[in-house]
């Protein structure tokens, strides 16, 4: 381990705006690679909510760079969501290589905003880069980012948008502009006549990202231009791709490493935890994973550097690409691939108060000889609340029999398991559904049935319908899962999950313009019968 020396140093790019980093180098006259982080959150905070400081990092024999990006700490210049990053990203890579004790080899990491830096950058190929750690990233900006099957996902948008636009008001010295914002950050203000579009963010948050994301409701030009899915086709490096199975972007996560892994030629490697977006730990939610969960990222990043940075033989990142997390038994899983083939069904079955009684809906392993029918009523007065998962926040796995109480959920429940089921992938549900409005949404939530009756979420999937093309086929959030012996399968079906995506209002309006006054009462038909079968698809082991 090396003593680590800091200083502060400014790249100043083509166009004139100075960008200024926090280097940190080992204390030694040898010459070292390069990691980067460029991040939009103030350089000295340098993502330590989720990794080690850099000092660690070049204690282990790395320049380590914490670069403030354009707008942002006391980088000069305006900042523009994820605009500049591609040339800004290339500028500093060059500029970095050929820093005194150096040897001319850079690497990135970083997680979020920190992560998408890293696809812009490395999108522009430059010389000098080598390998990337893309953690919990948007692959296509709209659908793994801002909007999930249609549904502007609220919660995490509104609350990523507050933040920016505090720290863009300190930095103007707005006083009143940033304690606004700070107070809403700790109260989400979510009962604006447009709710989903508060005026907090049209008084002292104009220069927000968030008008464009609520704005363009539709994949459209602007997303695909914003988005690393356009840049990185031809690009060829080896990747860490670190997820979490609660994260909201693990889809993008997913996604990227599928693009990768279908055309690189160099190793693609996939870890995904039982983790939130914050933190990487123990515990999330209700639940205790063991110290087996606690994260490890810090020494395999420094692991996977030593190899592709500094030539060293590393076996297990070849023998092991893919780890993932089994939640049930708390046990990391390595394997080559992270696909399964095999599925199993599970279809819906009920007298028709699959939202009254507990024990009339039913997850059955046959096809139904029967029809069914269960209708629920979607009351925007009082909409079916979040509660954990990957979009809330608080993320996790949650006890949820209260909520499955209320009489605007439909649930269906399996018999107790005779055997351990394995799930692993991306479950999908088929579903055969209408509305009495032109626009409804339906939420499906998948949770373990302990035998004392407490009810755990695990994965849940949304999709707003506007043009019913039916069956309706929702993908879930991809989860590694073994369900023991005595407990059973759950689907929970509602017509909200709020705030964690935003209401629909039954009248077919945009996001921007859906305002609580207008908003209906929407009933919501369930059905299965004979070639309209309703179902859940999970993916198994």
């Amino acid at each position: 381990m090396y003593q680590v020396k800091q200083e502060t140093l400014s790249l100043t790019t083509r166009d004139g705006i100075r960008l200024d980093a926090d280097v940190y180098r080992p204390d030694s006259t040898e010459s070292f690679p390069i990691l980067l982080m460029r991040q939009p959150y103030g350089r000295r905070i340098a993502s330590t909510v989720v990794y080690s400081h850099p000092i660690w990092y070049a204690s282990h024999g790395y320049i380590v760079v914490i670069q403030d990006v354009r707008g942002r700490g006391t980088s000069q210049g305006n900042f523009d969501l994820f605009t500049n990053e591609i040339k800004d990203g290339f500028e500093t890579i060059n500029w970095i290589s050929q820093l005194p004790g150096s040897t001319g080899m850079v690497g990135m990491y970083g997680f979020s905003y920190q992560g998408m830096t890293q696809l812009y950058a490395a999108s522009s190929q430059p010389k000098a880069l080598k390998t990337v750690c893309p953690s919990m990233v948007a692959y296509d900006l709209y659908h793994d980012w801002g909007y999930e099957n249609g549904a502007f996902c609220l919660q995490t948008n509104l609350g990523w948008a507050i933040q920016l636009a505090a720290e863009t008001a300190r930095l103007k010295g707005d006083s009143n502009a940033f304690h606004k914002l700070y107070e809403a950050s700790r109260n989400l203000p979510l009962s604006d006549p447009i709710f989903a579009y508060p005026n907090l963010m049209k008084e002292v948050a104009f220069n927000s990202f968030y008008h464009d994301w609520i704005n363009h409701s539709y994949p459209d030009d602007y997303w695909s231009n914003l988005s690393p899915k356009k840049f990185i086709d031809k690009l060829d490096l080896p990747m860490l791709h670190i997820g979490g199975w609660f994260d909201p972007y693990l889809r993008g996560n997913l996604n990227l490493y599928n693009a990768m892994k279908s055309h690189s030629n160099y190793p693609q490697n996939l870890i995904i935890g039982p983790w939130g977006h914050i933190p990487w730990g123990s515990k999330l939610g209700s639940q205790n994973y063991t110290k087996s969960a606690c994260s490890f990222i810090d020494q395999y990043q420094i692991d996977w550097f030593d190899h592709f940075l500094k030539g060293k033989e590393i076996d297990y990142l070849y023998s092991q690409p893919v780890s993932l997390f089994e939640m049930g038994t708390n046990k990391w899983k390595y394997s080559q691939n992270w696909t399964n083939k095999e599925e199993k069904n599970y279809y819906i079955f009920s007298q028709g108060l699959g939202n009254i009684k507990e024990d009339d809906g039913q997850l059955i392993n046959t096809i139904p000889d029967n029809n069914i029918n269960d209708i629920i009523v979607h009351d925007p007065w009082r909409p079916v609340p979040s509660l954990g998962g990957h979009a809330s926040i608080p993320s996790g796995s949650f006890e949820r029999s209260q909520l499955d109480n209320r009489f605007d959920i439909l649930t269906y429940t399996s018999e107790k398991l005779t055997e351990d089921l394995l799930i692993k992938g991306t479950p999908f549900m088929e579903i055969y559904c209408t509305a009495d409005t032109v626009s409804f949404d339906i939420s499906i939530i998948l949770s373990e049935v302990k035998p004392d009756g407490k009810v755990y979420n695990f994965s849940q999937g949304y999709y707003r319908i506007e043009c019913e093309q039916l069956p309706i086929k929702i993908p879930l959030q991809p989860t590694c899962i073994k369900i023991t012996q005595g407990n059973c399968l759950r689907i929970s079906i509602s017509g909200a999950c709020f705030p964690a995506y935003a209401l629909n209002t039954g009248t077919g309006k945009l996001p921007y313009e859906e305002r609580l006054i207008d908003a209906k009462v929407i009933t919501i038909k369930v059905w299965s019968q004979l070639d309209q079968i309703s179902k859940i698809i999970l993916p198994i082991n």
